[in-house]
């Protein structure tokens, strides 16, 4: 890992307000996901936990929000050439896919060898030209390149219409919460989702706590948090919850994580437990990112001495069979319940 150095150029500052707006352009291409809560784990953690449940979104995952907002956007400028590119990890790459669909727009997809195969075949499904490379970075340069020669980049988190999209997530579970939440936590790839629900809770909820969640293996947003500039990985880091496989959080959203509460990391041991635990309670099938915002959670938990009111992202749905193997590896739900 090393010190992000490059320079990039200013830009604009998002207004809490414009998640509203966002969230009335988008609503009618989306799914108003549920608020769950299981009982039994308020009474085991002493808690109230609130789940905004985002792998019920379309394709399975929040990151729809932010790639329907981004092409009705370009859709709307006067330049639009009528071809998207982009790069991804998974869950980006398929909500472009199907987010151009539904509008006739070509895509082709840039996806790294390491990207599970169930998003690999669901992003082929919705009709995106898919090309694998062998890694992040070479997906990140090839999707460039096309842009350089005429393409419209969709980039996974840097970009405002992406951050307002990914917002209106939180700002919906605001709403539809019966009381705000003490904190709020979401994992943290990109910074994307993180920006957005800042931005979100602090036109809805600006007493709010908000957290994002990291893996200790893939800590580039905790040690830019820290440290006060970016860090960025050299090569994809290696944990189990491939939805934050990202390399480094990018200026624009940096600017935003610099003004949340922090980031709270979790172990690979952590993530497994938790995704077990939730999918189990919820009768809902999560992803490994899902479960790292719960695990993140919980290690904050246990250092609080009065009851908190807790709102989590589940922020996706989509899991290969060898991911879901690995995790089940180890049966956490036959040990009793600790804290």
């Amino acid at each position: 890992m090393r010190e992000y150095i490059i320079d990039y150029p200013d830009f604009n500052i998002i207004q809490p307000s414009e998640i509203e707006q966002t969230h009335k352009k988008i609503a009618p291409y989306i799914h108003r996901t549920p608020i769950l809560t299981s009982s039994l784990l308020n009474q085991w953690l002493g808690h109230n936990i609130y789940f905004k449940a985002e792998n019920l979104q379309k394709t399975g995952a929040f990151k729809v929000r932010g790639a329907i907002n981004k092409i009705l956007s370009l859709k709307e400028s006067k330049d639009f050439s009528g071809s998207i590119v982009a790069f991804s990890s998974g869950n980006h790459s398929q909500a472009v896919a199907w987010a151009s669909k539904q509008f006739g727009i070509n895509s082709t997809i840039f996806l790294p060898q390491i990207t599970s195969s169930i998003k690999y075949q669901a992003t082929r499904s919705y009709g995106a030209k898919v090309i694998v490379t062998k890694t992040r970075q070479e997906a990140e340069k090839c999707a460039y390149t096309m842009e350089r020669e005429g393409a419209h980049l969709v980039p996974p988190y840097d970009a405002d219409d992406i951050i307002k999209g990914q917002g209106t997530a939180v700002y919906e579970a605001l709403q539809d919460m019966e009381s705000k939440p003490d904190a709020i936590f979401t994992a943290c790839g990109g910074g994307g989702l993180l920006s957005g629900s800042y931005l979100a809770k602090e036109l809805l909820s600006p007493s709010s706590k908000i957290f994002g969640a990291e893996p200790h293996n893939a800590n580039d947003a905790s040690l830019s948090y820290q440290k006060g500039k970016i860090y960025r990985f050299d090569n994809s880091p290696l944990t189990i919850a491939d939805g934050v496989r990202t390399l480094s959080l990018s200026p624009r959203t940096f600017h935003y994580v610099k003004q949340t509460d922090g980031i709270i990391e979790a172990s690979e041991h952590e993530i497994c437990r938790w995704v077990q635990i939730v999918s189990h309670l919820l009768k809902i099938l999560i992803e490994p990112a899902s479960g790292l915002a719960m695990a993140s959670a919980n290690n904050w938990l246990k250092h609080q001495t009065t009851k908190q009111t807790v709102l989590i992202v589940l922020s996706g749905g989509n899991i290969a069979p060898d991911t879901s193997s690995k995790i089940w590896e180890k049966n956490y739900l036959e040990m009793p319940f600790t804290n």
